[in-house]
């Protein structure tokens, strides 16, 4: 699927780029397919305009499902997708997909998810062989530093405490 972002039409490669069509977005665009007027150029079209604002749509969808709107909207599902990616493709290329470089998604947009946390958690009570059994009664040791605030739930087991120096 072609992407065009007119913000970067003045570099090498004028803006376009090309990201594969994912399983859990093919029904949606088949649908658009196939209703789309015969010879449409794009699928989506309601909001070309560019004087449209997706944020404040976006919006009232979210508060009309009864859900409360996260902060940085869209900046936040790039990061959340960004994340995703990052886990099964190498970082250059998800980088080339998203539209940003390396440094720019160690920046501000990987994040640090609980999955991380229980999967390194899961692994080392495997590797000592020993079933962990956690209380939280030593509460959670925090975001570590991740840019969207992720850090291991309530259950999370810290029951030895390292300090950074």
């Amino acid at each position: 699927m072609r992407v065009h972002s007119p913000k970067i039409e003045h570099l090498e490669g004028g803006g376009d780029r090309w990201v594969p069509i994912f399983p859990e977005l093919r029904p949606y665009l088949e649908e658009a397919f196939e209703l789309a007027k015969p010879g449409a150029v794009q699928v989506i079209n309601r909001y070309l305009d560019s004087t449209t604002n997706l944020r404040t749509q976006m919006l009232r969808i979210i508060k009309r499902a009864g859900l409360k709107p996260w902060p940085k909207l869209f900046q936040n599902l790039r990061a959340s997708r960004e994340t995703e990616l990052a886990k099964d493709y190498p970082i250059h290329v998800v980088c080339a997909w998203i539209g940003n470089t390396e440094m720019i998604a160690a920046k501000h947009y990987l994040q640090v998810t609980e999955d991380y946390f229980q999967q390194a958690a899961g692994e080392r009570a495997a590797k000592s062989g020993a079933a962990t059994r956690c209380t939280g009664s030593h509460g959670s040791p925090g975001n570590h530093g991740s840019p969207a605030g992720a850090g291991p739930s309530a259950s999370w087991c810290d029951g030895v405490r390292i300090r950074a120096r």
